[in-house]
């Protein structure tokens, strides 16, 4: 056994969030009125300016306290516990905690392992934050509103006040150290529940005319923030090292990682209100479900080598992006981005002890997403998708020039 390590700490914090009115002239009627004689529609066209009803001023306090121990219960088992207490202003309590522990079984093979629960507040943002915009629904303009959890339409709707995000994760892994090799092997789980998420665009007849029921005239439609969606997360991460020496060539070492990771989502939210609508609007579609479970890739291959020899350096390194799927509103409409292969380099120079440089590029073959097919670009001004895991840039070379005092 070893002594036991005892940290522990505290954290005072104070968050605001203030929406200010805009120009006034980017959402006032200015007195212009079509050649029917019907008036304009106020403000600035798509986005119209921060009206002082939007405008808002909000805060809150929150203080935390940690405690971290750990100890070799043995010479092989090393454990350790970690908790942090919190309190919010407006949400009250948690405790959140990690229990870690690794055993080495010998100086080659070593098991680890942890245990947490996580927890995170709504940002003053997804509570506060409020305006009114134009948005285009298949090519048909709705003006949306986001509306405040807490404002008397989104509640008609259906809306609560925000709660917590909580999540419970686990993971478990094999360390293995044979000289100038390393191999390391983990696996995990997170549950997060209670995610909270933006609402979809509620713009139906039934919508509007259920808000027109309840006395909010006029509204086009509405989304806001909402608590309800919980994901399940599965992956493993493995990372090989290799060290190779030589007083000739230089050093050598080489990286070999892949994470593999897939994600479903196991409840999405609904309220009563919206329920008992025929048809039922939908809070979350197959879009968003879509997002969290193929909207990124379910792996990602990287494999380098970095060189050190006297002053000089270089690092070569390929990186491998699996499937994703950019989702539409139907199947028919998805696009299927295919696996690309990434290269990069970069040759750098010790020039003496205070300046260095360097050049390199990043996506050196200039590789790009597959291209939008002409029914999922029919204005040609989003050739390629958003949901490219490595951008939609191609080949970025530069130089670097560093002085250390």
């Amino acid at each position: 056994a070893s002594p036991l390590s005892f940290a522990t700490g505290f954290e005072m914090r104070r968050e605001g969030y203030t929406l200010t009115a805009g120009e006034p002239d980017s959402y006032r009627f200015g007195g212009e009125k079509l050649a029917n004689g019907s008036p304009t529609a106020p403000g600035a066209q798509v986005f119209p300016g921060f009206t002082p009803a939007n405008a808002s001023d909000n805060s809150r306090s929150a203080a935390g306290v940690f405690v971290d121990l750990e100890t070799n219960l043995t010479k092989e088992w090393l454990a350790s516990a970690a908790a942090r207490a919190e309190h919010y202003s407006d949400f009250g309590s948690n405790v959140t905690g990690k229990l870690t522990s690794r055993y080495n079984f010998s100086k080659e093979f070593a098991l680890r392992g942890t245990v947490q629960n996580g927890f995170r507040a709504p940002s003053p943002q997804q509570q506060f934050f409020t305006s009114t915009a134009t948005n285009f629904i298949n090519g048909v303009p709705f003006e949306i509103t986001t509306f405040t959890p807490s404002s008397p339409a989104a509640i008609a709707l259906g809306a609560k006040p925000l709660e917590p995000e909580k999540s419970v994760n686990a993971s478990f892994g094999a360390v293995f150290n044979f000289g100038k090799f390393g191999l390391t092997i983990d696996a995990y789980h997170i549950d997060i529940t209670n995610r909270i998420v933006l609402s979809e665009n509620l713009t139906a007849a039934n919508v509007r005319n259920y808000l027109t029921s309840q006395g909010f005239v006029g509204i086009g439609g509405g989304r806001f923030f909402i608590n309800g969606v919980d994901t399940s997360t599965k992956g493993l991460d493995i990372v090989a090292n290799y060290l190779l020496l030589d007083d000739s060539a230089g050093r050598f070492d080489f990286t070999l990682a892949g994470n593999f990771t897939r994600t479903r989502v196991t409840k999405v939210p609904q309220t009563a209100q919206l329920a008992a609508l025929s048809p039922s609007p939908v809070l979350f579609d197959r879009i968003n479900v879509l997002a969290f479970e193929k909207g990124q890739p379910r792996s990602k291959i990287n494999a380098s080598v970095d060189w050190k020899l006297s002053d000089f350096g270089a690092t070569l390194r390929a990186t491998r992006y699996g499937e994703v799927v950019e989702p539409g509103t139907t199947a028919a409409l998805d696009q299927v981005l295919s696996p690309k292969t990434l290269v990069d380099m970069e040759f750098r120079y010790n020039i003496n002890k205070q300046w260095k440089v360097a050049f390199g590029a990043d996506n050196v073959f200039d590789v790009y997403a597959d291209p939008r097919p002409p029914a999922l670009n029919t204005n040609g001004a989003a050739s390629f998708s958003n949901y490219s895991p490595f951008g939609r840039s191609g080949r970025f070379v530069y130089g670097r020039l560093t002085y250390t005092f």
